[in-house]
């Protein structure tokens, strides 16, 4: 683990704690010590240590806040993340989340997720003088802050205090937590999947170090938040909306353009002037106050975000550029076979055009119902023969609703009944038609 710690992020590296916790694990029976005194004769070398004035807080008056980063295996692909934490100074409980950018919406979001873990909102803050917050450092203690972030603490009726520049031992418990986190929450590194399953894993930790006994407290971190909840200020009705907003202008291929990134926009509602607001994992376009599309937010440059869907009432106009419309196009490459099987039954049956017209009918129904359900019915309807929009529509019908099935009446208390339906109709009196013709 030493060797490895060479080709790890600095801060992310296995502790003499950490070392000892895996090998114990793996069935090492001696003592910590006498690990770290083995590491300490390996790396040969010692540092002086740091002191500091011991603190003490009163129940949810206080908390800090800060951002570190990270490297993760996210699909497939390292990456560094930028870590949100928060600590509550009474109890020490921490909350940490993943965002991909320090940007203000992640920073505001970052507040209002550690709100909710925690009951309730501090008193005071404590911070860096960051940008998100902080638009210029005064004299003394004095700071003129974003007019965006005195409009988030005005909402959450919480006090802001900022640290001498240089100086980050003042809000010493968050920064020891972005060591911790790292160290005890992210080694080794994760393999994930997206950044939600991420902050999943995150907040599993969090939860799991609620039941730490910090050195020289009677209780633990959880039975210390129990006591402090009662003090902080109550959570409002409303969230705050955590996003960049401005607005944009529809281009000829019914998109807008943010951060150099284009996004798709419904073109059965190609309004020219529209709202783009900006969170940190997804992107609202709005006509008014509706929204009329949704992506995930991209932060590579230059990129087109297309959703299919937004297209299809286009293509329904216009079949003939089905095949080289790009976002159908990105779409084909993912989508089941099935569909490839329907688009050349519905050409070889129309081929005048209304087959593909077709075959966009079916897709739209995308818009209504999951992407399985839609691929189950047409499965469905090409074995029965009933491959066009109708039949997938009623396949999928069925599939929403089936049929009852009705089980046989046990007629064995009323013998008379067993009988009934099974007698040969009396047709004679059919012969009263045929009276007085």
């Amino acid at each position: 683990m030493l060797a490895e710690n060479e080709q790890m992020p600095r801060k992310q590296r296995y502790t003499c704690h950490k070392i000892y916790e895996l090998i114990e694990a793996d069935g090492y029976t001696g003592g910590e010590s006498t690990v770290r005194g083995y590491i300490a004769k390996k790396r040969g070398r010692k540092k002086k240590r740091k002191v500091y004035i011991p603190l003490e807080f009163d129940p949810g008056e206080d908390a800090q806040v800060d951002w570190g980063e990270a490297e993760v295996i996210l699909d497939e692909e390292r990456v560094t993340v930028q870590l949100f934490l928060m600590r509550l100074c009474y109890s020490r409980r921490l909350f940490v989340r993943a965002f991909p950018t320090q940007k203000q919406e992640a920073f505001f979001e970052g507040h209002v997720q550690a709100f909710h873990f925690f009951g309730g909102v501090p008193h005071r803050i404590s911070y860096d003088n960051l940008k998100a917050a902080v638009q210029r450092v005064l004299t003394g203690r004095n700071r003129k802050e974003q007019e965006s972030f005195i409009v988030f603490r005005s909402h959450y009726l919480f006090e802001s205090n900022f640290c001498t520049p240089g100086q980050g031992h003042e809000k010493g418990r968050v920064e020891k937590g972005v060591g911790f986190s790292r160290r005890n929450f992210l080694v080794p590194i994760p393999k994930v999947a997206s950044f939600e399953e991420l902050n999943e894993r995150l907040l599993a930790a969090c939860l799991a170090d609620d039941q730490r006994l910090v050195d020289r407290q009677t209780v633990t971190i959880s039975e210390a938040w129990e006591m402090e909840r009662p003090y902080l200020l109550p959570l409002p009705e409303k969230d705050f909306a955590c996003c960049a907003s401005k607005p944009v202008v529809l281009n000829g291929f019914s998109q807008v353009e943010f951060e150099t990134n284009r996004y798709s926009v419904p073109t059965d509602q190609a309004y020219r002037n529209l709202v783009l607001k900006a969170y940190p994992f997804r992107i609202d376009i709005l006509h008014l106050e509706e929204v009329i599309a949704s992506h995930q937010r991209c932060y590579d440059r230059k990129q087109d975000i297309l959703d299919p869907l937004h297209y299809l009432s286009l293509l329904e106009q216009r079949p003939g550029a089905f095949d080289y419309a790009k976002p159908i196009r990105r779409w084909r490459e993912g989508w089941e076979p099935i569909y490839e099987r329907l688009l050349a039954h519905l050409r070889a049956k129309w081929p005048d055009g209304r087959g593909v017209r077709e075959f966009i009918r079916i897709l739209k129904l995308h818009q209504e119902y999951p992407a399985d359900l839609v691929t189950q019915a047409v499965t469905e309807a090409l074995e029965h023969s009933c491959a066009h929009a109708d039949g997938v529509r009623l396949c999928l019908n069925q599939l929403l609703e089936p049929e009852a099935s009705v089980s046989a009446i046990d007629l064995a208390n009323w013998p008379e009944l067993v009988n009934v339906g099974d007698q040969i109709p009396d047709l004679h009196c059919y012969d009263r038609l045929l009276e007085g013709v």
